[in-house]
């Protein structure tokens, strides 16, 4: 028997599209039993709608990376307990691939480095964001190179708590991504960039004071307001609160706010406030940012 723990994620922490994400202290657990009929149960807080059948998505990313390396497809039972919500930008997708890779990696004698996995799961997801951070853990930086993404772990443990608030919205990536303008400026192009350089140097400097600037973004989040009521008040509510800075998770609807430890409550009370007014119900979690990424345990 053997057992995956696997974080959370939040990706793009504003200005970093696709290629910046952290990995934060809330987990799922995949238990693969060897020798057992084919069995896939749920447990966790979040078990409605995920498949039970060969249609199961840690499943198929197993059975893939087994057919990857011509290895012959086990009988195993599988639990999957399930506390990172769907569908709401915290990478629960990309915690269901990452986990089955690791899963399957090691019940084949783990022929795959961790490199080699992040580059299947990216096939798999399509943009490295998430998986990247679910993998290694820490705030990283994924680089697109003609030899693959090239992962770069910018702070292990960084001093910050994340706020996340979960309004009671589902948004599915696509239709998030769909609503984004297929070209954009130059001006914002620019902007991206240079913010997206002083996120990564607050980061690495441990000079916090500079993520609200560093976390402002003009490519996707008021682009995606109109998908989510109460966005771009919330976020502006948090830096009121003393986050040091505020984002879109991912493609949302969640909401990220990076926070001394002091504040937190604080910050993640002002943040529901204002969802509450717009007569959306959300919860709200106080975590860390979890520095080791996936592993068996």
């Amino acid at each position: 028997m053997i057992r995956v723990k696997i974080p959370a994620t939040s990706a793009n922490l504003g200005p970093g599209f696709d290629c910046l994400g952290l990995a934060l202290q809330l987990h799922n657990t995949i238990t693969v039993e060897t020798n057992r009929p084919f069995n896939i149960s749920l447990a966790g807080s979040y078990s409605d709608g995920i498949s039970t059948d060969e249609n199961n998505l840690v499943w198929r990313t197993m059975c893939y990376l087994w057919q990857l390396i011509g290895y012959p497809t086990p009988s195993v039972a599988l639990t999957l307990e399930n506390h990172i919500p769907p569908a709401r930008g915290l990478g629960s997708s990309s915690a269901a691939i990452v986990g089955g890779l690791v899963a399957a990696n090691s019940l084949a004698g783990s022929p795959y480095s961790k490199y080699e996995l992040l580059q299947v799961a990216n096939a798999i997801e399509g943009h490295p964001d998430n998986v990247t951070p679910a993998l290694y853990g820490g705030v990283t930086l994924s680089i697109p190179t003609n030899d693959g993404i090239l992962p770069r772990v910018l702070a292990r443990s960084p001093k910050l708590r994340a706020v996340v608030v979960i309004p009671d919205l589902l948004l599915k990536t696509e239709k998030a991504r769909g609503i984004l303008p297929p070209h954009v400026s130059r001006n914002d192009a620019v902007f991206n960039i240079s913010h997206a350089g002083l996120l990564i140097e607050s980061f690495i400097r441990e000079e916090y004071s500079f993520l609200k600037e560093g976390m402002r973004d003009v490519l996707h989040q008021n682009q995606r307001a109109v998908l989510i009521p109460g966005l771009l008040d919330t976020l502006e509510t948090a830096l009121q609160a003393g986050a040091y800075g505020a984002a879109l998770s991912g493609s949302g609807p969640t909401l990220l706010a990076l926070t001394e430890l002091e504040l937190e409550q604080n910050v993640a009370h002002s943040m529901l406030d204002v969802f509450n007014k717009h007569e959306i119900h959300a919860e709200s979690y106080a975590l860390g940012i979890d520095s080791e990424g996936a592993k068996v345990i």
